[in-house]
């Protein structure tokens, strides 16, 4: 680095704390067993449950334009508001198919978070609102 320039990471926003990142673990494994539990009582099956677990990943072909397009794909596909409002209407509407889908990708959406892995920010794919992604 030349002097003067500002370091790469000057440019990210201050990350969560380690308490806020165990606590925001503990809470996405939560949801994850929560989430499996409702699943459990629909019926769908673990056949279907393991075909579809990993689907909102596709979001991840996002970051084939880009970095920024990337993150906002994965965002959408991995923040809990989109699997609760298809959870809602599929609730209001009788509709069990659905329950079980908004259950399997809160799952999803769950483990993640307890593994570590985060909303992503633009600066690249590893960097995410719990910090350096491994």
């Amino acid at each position: 680095m030349t002097p003067g320039t500002t370091p790469p990471s000057a440019h990210l926003p201050p990350t969560a704390t380690p308490a806020i990142r165990a606590a925001l673990r503990i809470e996405g494994a939560a949801i994850a067993l929560c989430a499996l539990w409702v699943y459990a009582t629909t019926g769908a099956g673990w056949g279907v449950f393991a075909l579809c677990l990993l689907l909102p990943d596709l979001a991840m072909l996002g970051y084939l334009r880009g970095p920024r397009v990337g993150a906002l794909c994965y965002n959408i596909a991995h923040s809990y508001t989109a699997p609760l409002v298809l959870g809602a209407l599929a609730g209001a509407a009788g509709q069990p198919w659905a329950i079980a889908m908004t259950s399997l990708w809160m799952v999803h959406i769950g483990a993640d978070r307890a593994l570590g892995y985060g909303l992503k920010l633009a600066a690249g794919f590893k960097v995410t609102h719990l910090g350096r992604a491994a």
